[in-house]
């Protein structure tokens, strides 16, 4: 058969050679967003939202957990910090807005008007914090309803912060493991409660998760550079 008679025969089945080139980019471009897909859900996301942790402080049941005891979805990133409990516990104390900040990307924050202001000095007025006290996570008149409470405070252990109402859909644990002298580990942890819609959820999980990697990973690090300095001037 002639190429003019596979060509003919083509025109009278209704393709053409060319005809099938967009439908084999289709699938090729539908292949390649579904690999992509399953590589960031199963190795990426994993990895993202356990970013310094172990398997045996991932599997560990911390403050806070039996607050949100079905959650959806939960995080726990680490960070070793050069410096004993008592040279990050302050830090831990003023977090807030209209307080110390969150230590993170101060820049991104704002970039949506919570109006955050990161302290990289120890204030005593904002080391007043108990059970019960709210926790502002960005400018009131913007954000009214952007507040945490502080639901557990152990004194250089731990401080667990939740969303007000029952019940809850976030809890938030900031825990000080100390591992040698003069050497802590701080985990933190987020549990939420995600939507019913199955569509909806993984849409939440979409947005949130890079958000809640990029922001915790930058407040471990602010965290860790301003308790090893305070614990650095403690003993010159």
């Amino acid at each position: 058969m002639t190429t003019t008679d596979t060509t003919r025969r083509a025109v009278s089945d209704g393709t053409t050679p060319t005809a099938s080139r967009p439908r084999r980019g289709r699938l090729r471009g539908l292949a390649t967003g579904l690999l992509l897909g399953v590589a960031y859900w199963t190795l990426v996301r994993p990895r993202m939202l356990n970013w310094g942790s172990t398997p045996a402080e991932r599997a560990r049941s911390l403050p806070g957990d039996d607050l949100l005891p079905d959650a959806d979805a939960e995080s726990t990133m680490a960070v070793t910090i050069a410096a004993p409990p008592e040279a990050i516990w302050p830090w831990l104390r003023q977090l807030g807005q209209e307080r110390g900040g969150f230590y993170s990307h101060e820049w991104a924050e704002n970039l949506v008007g919570l109006d955050i202001h990161n302290a990289d000095r120890i204030v005593p007025e904002w080391q007043d914090l108990a059970v019960g006290d709210t926790v502002r996570l960005g400018r009131a008149d913007r954000y009214p309803d952007a507040t945490l409470e502080v639901a557990a405070f152990d004194p250089e252990r731990s401080l667990v912060l939740l969303t007000p109402g029952d019940p809850a859909w976030w809890v938030w644990s900031f825990v000080l493991d100390p591992v040698e002298e003069g050497t802590t580990r701080l985990l933190v942890r987020s549990r939420i409660r995600l939507p019913g819609n199955p569509l909806v959820r993984v849409a939440a999980q979409s947005v949130l998760d890079p958000v809640t990697f990029v922001m915790t990973h930058g407040m471990l690090r602010g965290l860790r550079s301003r308790a090893e300095r305070l614990a650095a001037t403690a003993t010159t």
